[in-house]
């Protein structure tokens, strides 16, 4: 069971995520529900680790093993999506891994979500200001990734 909860003010989910970067490209999903690229990534099961969490659901959405390198940024994003959540106030608290590259962008995905088929797609870092792409603070962070985790929150919304 995800760490996740709703009620008349809106949702919040504890949510694992991963950074995979290979030849200057950052791996990223999407499918047709979405008209957006996201992170590859999921909530946290009760009694999970973040670690533990972002393995398993890399595992699930690439078809591939991948080892984590570090926890690269803690993200407290309070949004709103018409795709996810019928447009109602979410607060997600998400923790991005930087994965260890394993050198070559084949995987071996079969991953669905919310019933429909998740694409993953690598997206040159150069050109992510050209895309729809969430978490926004990757078009910006993804090129100095810091050795530390940093601390980042967005407001799409007023609280």
């Amino acid at each position: 069971m995800d760490c996740r909860f709703k009620n008349e003010e809106g949702w919040f989910r504890y949510r694992a995520a991963a950074i995979i970067i290979e030849d200057g490209c950052v791996l990223m999903a999407n499918n047709e529900l979405a008209p957006y690229y996201y992170s590859v990534g999921g909530g946290v099961h009760l009694h999970e680790t973040a670690e533990e969490a972002v393995k398993r659901e890399v595992l699930e959405e690439t078809g591939c093993t991948y080892e984590i390198d570090h926890l690269a940024f803690i993200h407290e994003n309070f949004f709103k999506d018409d795709t996810v959540a019928a447009g109602v106030p979410c607060h997600e608290v998400a923790f991005y891994y930087l994965m260890k590259p394993r050198g070559t962008q084949k995987l071996n995905s079969n991953s669905f979500t919310q019933d429909v088929r998740e694409n993953m797609c690598w997206l040159p870092i150069e050109n992510l200001n050209k895309y729809k792409v969430y978490p926004t603070f990757f078009q910006d962070r993804l090129n100095s990734i810091p050795d530390y985790p940093e601390s980042i929150i967005t407001l799409e919304y007023e609280k």
